[in-house]
This record gives C-alpha cells, sequence and structure tokens, in this order.
C-alpha cells in the first residue's frame, strides 16, 4: 500500500485539505511570475508555521485536566491528596490508643481492629471493582481506615519502644526516596527476570508468614514475633532481621513496579482516573514497606 511508504507521509497524501492547495486546472504562468509567486507562497507557508510554532511554545502545556488522560504529575497529587488523608486517620487512630493509658495503663487495640479489617475489605473492593470502574470515594475512605490501623499500631510499638515510630518513618522515606531516585534516574528498572524472582520471594514470604502465625497461635513459639524473635546463626542476629531486610528490599522492588505501571499507563494513553490507582498502589506498598521496617527494629531493639 502507499501508505507504507514514508513519501507518503506527507500532508498533502492524508489530509483531504492538504489538496487544495495543490491546483490542477490553472493555466501555467509566466516563469518570472511562477518563481514570484513560489517565493511569496514559501513565505507565506514559513511565516504561518514559525507563528504556530512560537503560539505552541507560548501556550501552557496540556495537564490532565486539558486532556482527560493520565499524567505523573496528576497522579503524583493524588498520590499526595491520600498520603494527607492516611496521615490525619493516623493522628486520629494515635489519639485514640492512648487516650485510655492515662487511666488503665494500657492502650486501646480498636484503632488497630478496625483499622486493619476496614482497610483490607475496602482494598479488595478497590482491586476487584476497578477494571470496571474506579471510585476515587472508595480510595479515599481505604486511605482513612488504613490511617487509622497504622496509627493505632505505631502507638502501640511507641508504647513498648520509645522513638521507634520516628525511626521507622525515617527509614521508609530514605527507603522510598532511595527507589525514587534510582529510578528516574534510569538506573534501575523493572525486568522480566527480576519480577519472576520477586514473585516467587513474595510467595515463600507469604508461606513463612502463615507458618509462623499458626507458631505463634498454637504456641509452639511463645515469642512476640515468633520465629523471626530466635537467633539466627549469622552472629545471633534474629531471623526476623534477616528476614526482614530482604522483605524491604521486595518491598523497593514493588515500588519500582509501581513506578513502572504508572510510566506505562500515561504513555499508553489512560483515562484520568487511573490516577487515583496508581496513587492508591503506591500507597499500600509505602504502608507494607513502613509496618516491615517497624517490625525490623522492634525485633533488633527487643533482642538486646
Amino acid at each position: 500500500m502507499a501508505l507504507n511508504n514514508p513519501a507518503f507521509n506527507n500532508p498533502a497524501f492524508q489530509d483531504p485539505k492538504a489538496g487544495k492547495a495543490y491546483p490542477t486546472n490553472t493555466p501555467p504562468a509566466p516563469y518570472g511570475t511562477q518563481t514570484q509567486t513560489a517565493s511569496a507562497q514559501h513565505a507565506t507557508v514559513n511565516a504561518a508555521a514559525n507563528a504556530q510554532l512560537e503560539g505552541a511554545f507560548a501556550a501552557p502545556p496540556a495537564g490532565a485536566v486539558e486532556t482527560g488522560r493520565m499524567t505523573i504529575e496528576d497522579t503524583v497529587w493524588k498520590t499526595v491528596g491520600l498520603f494527607a488523608i492516611l496521615v490525619v486517620a493516623a493522628v486520629a487512630g494515635w489519639i485514640w490508643t492512648m487516650a485510655p493509658v492515662a487511666s488503665t495503663g494500657q492502650p486501646t487495640l480498636l484503632p488497630w481492629i478496625i483499622g486493619a479489617l476496614g482497610g483490607f475489605v475496602l482494598a479488595m473492593v478497590v482491586i476487584f471493582t476497578s477494571r470496571k470502574k474506579i471510585r476515587p470515594a472508595l480510595i479515599f475512605a481505604y486511605a482513612a481506615f488504613e490511617g487509622l490501623f497504622v496509627g493505632g499500631i505505631s502507638a502501640f510499638f511507641e508504647i513498648r519502644w520509645e522513638g521507634i515510630v520516628l525511626q521507622a518513618t525515617l527509614a521508609t522515606l530514605a527507603v522510598v526516596g532511595v527507589t525514587l531516585a534510582l529510578f528516574a534516574s534510569g538506573k534501575i528498572r523493572a525486568s522480566k527476570k527480576a519480577t519472576k524472582i520477586f514473585m516467587v520471594a513474595m510467595f515463600g514470604y507469604l508461606a513463612f508468614s502463615l507458618l509462623n502465625l499458626i507458631l505463634m497461635w498454637t504456641g509452639v513459639v511463645p515469642d512476640a514475633f515468633g520465629i523471626g524473635s530466635q537467633p539466627s546463626p549469622l552472629f545471633g542476629i534474629p531471623w526476623g532481621v534477616l528476614i526482614g531486610v530482604l522483605v524491604v528490599i521486595m518491598a523497593a522492588y514493588s515500588l519500582v513496579l509501581d513506578f513502572d505501571q504508572i510510566q506505562q499507563g500515561v504513555r499508553n494513553g489512560a483515562p484520568r482516573q487511573f490516577a487515583w490507582l496508581g496513587a492508591f498502589g503506591i500507597m499500600v506498598t509505602v504502608v507494607w514497606l513502613y509496618l516491615e521496617i517497624l517490625r525490623i527494629i522492634a525485633i533488633a531493639r527487643g533482642s538486646n
């Protein structure tokens, strides 16, 4: 076909209106007139092209609102908004957890339980309904419940290990910042081989966590973190710290996958609503990373 030839990429062969600029029934003009006319036409075309380019550069760049498409900037702002909701809910969960301490000396676990159950249910709803329609309200609610859970569990850990929340927060921000910087610089990218290894490691970690939970429930391993509290042959470092470091690496790679999926969505011209799904995915991964770091520090400090 003719359109497969690069020579036919000219607008004259693709745009029906472009053909009107090339009349065929007009008698040929004298040589000198042709030259002058051609020069005038070229000058007019060049001036119009320059004016169009200047207007394009002077106009503000089209964003998600103008295009109705997903953009990196829009996804970033939506992610910031969700984390703002999470932080506010976390403060509320922290205060709620600490409220009974002054009178009874014991924190309440209600924010932890309500946040965990509500967050889990909403996460499942968001994931399974997003194929048909993305509902930002559900994602807002998830961020609130997740914040309640994070605030409750953080307060509980803070009572036992003072200063642990600040340590875990700073470590989480460091891991996220380094991962984002490496991804933005192109030094780290998701690959099929690395993703396969990640999936195998993830299933292995889930199996270990389930086994550890059963051993704790049955009283076989009565320690606070089960097998994780047991010392390993490597300099007596607890198993939970060693495994936790690997899980942090897994969580960092999961962030890389999130960033890669967002970029792919932008390249594919995904609708603007999908930015909420990208922000939701990042929040899930960052919360997982924070909880894992919190657990590692607790195990390390508990073994001393």
